[in-house]
């Protein structure tokens, strides 16, 4: 079988994965990362079908299970903070996938950081500065601090922001869409308790969301708001200002929340967007993660990132002969699973972050209802064992 040398941008979660079944596959993978370390922040993720089956074999569901988050409940809350709902969520988690793992961000970065690092070449504070594949035998990489190198193949996976993206298919305006709303997250004080259950306080349009986690308690904060012009996806201080403005007038424990979001050297904070692309690959460059297909919210992409690296390494394996069907199979099977997520974004979005009084309203009862079914249906299952036994 040949060998390919393949450089990966970005050591988030689609990379590691990719760079560890490369490595499965006998080909040798670089991970060049702009950041000095891997990234720590973020909200809680999600790792459900179809990447349950893929951390499992990685060896890594018992470090990723402790490291869960392991909430019980979701509670609603109105402007006031007045309980209005509450779903068992870890009761609907196990109904609908047994395997199904939340944790920070940063735990599972970590994670597959780990289970690949050994059988990868890691570049820490770098990023690609140019790339040419004029003869399409290779790709001509210079980077911005380390020495020009040839790889046979190069993939972006270095985000929504993607550099690779830019220069080998063009402007990020091209591609991105803003899909409506903006969200903020940031670790929280240990003085400020979130208890076992993920708490949601809703206004028209804007949603705080605090959520326990196993070391410090995360925040969210998601609004609508039309596309800002003189946004900057760098500027913290920038961020900072725009998450006070917005929330200013929220009551409850906001307030203390917002005093967190000054002081935070860690907030995270970017329009939600969709990357819309016709094809995810052009020559001996291809996309991977959210650089090809964001569906930044609500959890769907870390999942989506590490069935897709799978999928593209399984590709590689089958056909490293030939780059452009193993490309070809990677997008046709992995739009698949992406297409439907994309499609759905503003209708979940507006689910979760109702923008009027009548839609908060819908939602709660929704939410009171789906409760109500799930706790009948636990209180069946218990009889029928009982008397089956």
């Amino acid at each position: 079988m040949a060998s390919l040398n393949v450089l990966i941008s970005g050591a988030g979660i689609a990379g590691c994965t990719l760079a560890y079944w490369l490595a499965r596959s006998g080909h040798s993978a670089t991970v060049v990362e702009r950041g000095g370390a891997l990234r720590s922040s973020g909200a809680p993720v999600d790792v459900r079908r179809p990447a349950g089956g893929v951390v499992d074999q990685m060896g890594i569901v018992p470090r990723l299970r402790e490291a869960s988050t392991q909430v019980e409940g979701m509670t609603f809350l109105d402007g006031a903070g007045r309980r209005c709902a509450r779903i068992d969520l870890a009761g609907v988690r196990r109904s609908v996938d047994p395997k199904h793992i939340e944790l920070p961000r940063g735990d599972l970065a970590i994670a597959l950081h780990e289970a690949c690092r050994s059988d990868a070449e890691f570049i820490f504070g770098d990023s690609i500065s140019s790339l040419a594949q004029a003869d399409g035998a290779g790709v001509d990489v210079e980077f911005q601090r380390s020495r020009p190198r040839r790889f046979d193949l190069v993939v972006g996976a270095d985000g929504l922001h993607s550099a690779v993206r830019r220069l080998a298919f063009g402007p990020e305006s091209q591609f991105v869409r803003h899909a409506g709303l903006y969200v903020a997250t940031l670790p929280l004080p240990q003085n400020i308790d979130t208890g076992r259950d993920i708490i949601m306080l809703n206004a028209p349009a804007k949603s705080v969301t605090l959520h326990p986690s196993r070391g410090r308690p995360l925040a969210a904060f998601v609004f609508w708001h039309p596309e800002i012009p003189d946004f900057d996806h760098s500027d913290g201080e920038q961020h900072k200002r725009i998450v006070a403005t917005e929330f200013a007038d929220i009551g409850w424990k906001v307030p203390q929340v917002l005093e967190a979001v000054r002081a935070s050297a860690e907030l995270y904070f970017d329009s939600v967007s969709q990357v819309e692309m016709t094809a995810w690959s052009r020559g001996r460059v291809v996309l991977l993660g959210d650089a090809a297909s964001c569906v930044s919210l609500f959890g769907d992409g870390s999942t989506l990132a590490v069935a897709g690296a799978h999928t593209l390494a399984m590709a590689l394996a089958e056909n490293p002969a030939d780059l452009e069907e193993a490309l070809r199979r990677y997008e046709a099977q992995h739009r698949k699973l992406v297409a439907p997520k994309q499609k759905n974004v503003r209708l979940v979005a507006s689910l979760i972050v109702p923008r009027t009084p009548l839609g908060l309203s819908l939602r709660n009862r929704t939410a009171g209802a789906v409760s109500a079914i799930h706790s009948v249906a636990k209180s069946i299952g218990r009889r029928g064992r009982v008397s089956g036994d």
